[in-house]
């Protein structure tokens, strides 16, 4: 988190790290306690979790990726959330 491109969403800040070729993306999630208590950060990484699958499956490579939950975010609809962080990795992939 301290190198590379960040990209700042509304609910979240999504950190970049260039990597070697064409291996899949390597995804890493943050979620504080400012989100919420246990059960709600976990259920906030399944939804991170779920997300990465998705771009590692439709063919994300070369890059890895770390998003950090901020407050405000459990209270997503899951197609917000899915938006607004798709979108900040999108947008970051092609600075």
């Amino acid at each position: 988190m301290r190198r590379g491109k960040r990209v700042s969403t509304d609910h979240a800040i999504v950190y970049f790290a260039q990597r070697a070729g064409s291996e899949p993306a390597r995804f890493g999630f943050v979620v504080a306690k400012t989100v919420g208590g246990s059960v709600t950060r976990n259920l906030m990484r399944r939804r991170l979790r779920s997300i990465g699958r998705e771009l590692i499956m439709g063919g994300f490579t070369g890059t890895d990726v770390v998003v950090r939950a901020l407050p405000g975010s459990e209270k997503l609809s899951w197609s917000s959330l899915h938006d607004e962080i798709t979108s900040g990795i999108q947008r970051g992939a092609q600075r």
